[in-house]
């Protein structure tokens, strides 16, 4: 599932890493000759890793755990993704995000509820990228499967659309169907911290994606602040580590989204989530 904003924090955190280089100049009697300096091979792997620390698990506008307008005590979200370069523009991703909690037993065994896969091509032309992976997430000894295709374009409000799609339930509780999610962000740096203010709204093509709904069209909404501040201290030899954290309040349909009716305490709900990440 995507995850908590992975729903997803989902899904947002690759920095760029950039290095100067110093000359010194001989003294003024001597001509010396300088080679050339040799050009660093292109990179074409790199990745991201996230630790956070989340007060719900929302899954589309479902409030999976049913904490509502309670920080209740969080679940741990590891995620890890891997991207390799391919030849005219294509890249290959690989990644996995993982639930830990005590709030219900395990089918999988200690506080591990939930482990999700991923796997896919991703393409850019310009400014505009293109991503579709086929995702198997496990729980509960269900298999839910998902195909998403992603739309991103990068400029100021960075415009983005997910078509969601389910192709086997597992252990939902609901059915396949295909959810649109319109997403814009914006950051900026507020000193050594950046902002990030992303909105998301959700549109669902099928009446019984979730548990209990019983209709389509808008689903959701969620609007969110976050800050990131870079480690810079500890160097770059291990990666660019950062610490982030962020608040995001969701606005959801009852019939659609039907958190209420499939016995979860509210429609509308605050979440947080505070963690540590790098780019690599």
């Amino acid at each position: 599932m995507m995850k908590p904003v992975k729903s997803v924090f989902t899904s947002a955190l690759i920095a760029s890493l950039l290095g100067t280089a110093a000359s010194m100049a001989g003294d003024a009697t001597t001509t010396t000759t300088t080679a050339p300096a040799p050009i660093a091979p292109e990179d074409n792997f790199s990745g991201t890793f996230t630790f956070d620390l989340n007060s719900h698990f929302i899954s589309y506008g479902l409030d999976v755990w049913g904490d509502g307008n309670d920080f209740k005590g969080g679940t741990y979200n590891p995620t890890l993704e891997l991207t390799w370069a391919l030849p005219n523009n294509f890249s290959f991703i690989l990644g996995t995000w993982w639930d830990v909690n005590g709030k219900v037993p395990s089918a999988i065994g200690g506080k591990l509820q939930e482990i999700d896969i991923w796997a896919g091509l991703g393409y850019k032309i310009g400014d505009l990228s293109i991503t579709g992976l086929y995702q198997n997430w496990n729980y509960a000894s269900g298999n839910e499967q998902i195909v998403d295709i992603k739309f991103a374009y990068d400029c100021f409000l960075s415009p983005s659309l997910t078509i969601h799609n389910r192709v086997d339930p597992g252990a939902s509780g609901g059915h396949n169907g295909t959810i649109l999610v319109a997403g814009i962000s914006h950051s900026f740096d507020v000193g050594p911290v950046t902002i990030g203010i992303p909105l998301n709204v959700a549109y669902f093509l099928d009446d019984d994606f979730h548990p209990a709904s019983t209709d389509s069209g808008f689903g959701y909404g969620s609007l969110g602040v976050t800050a990131t501040y870079a480690l810079g201290f500890l160097g770059e030899s291990y990666g660019k580590w950062n610490v982030h954290g962020g608040l995001t309040y969701y606005v959801t349909d009852g019939d659609v989204v039907a958190n209420s009716d499939s016995g979860r305490p509210d429609n509308d709900f605050l979440t947080g989530t505070i963690g540590i990440g790098c780019a690599f």
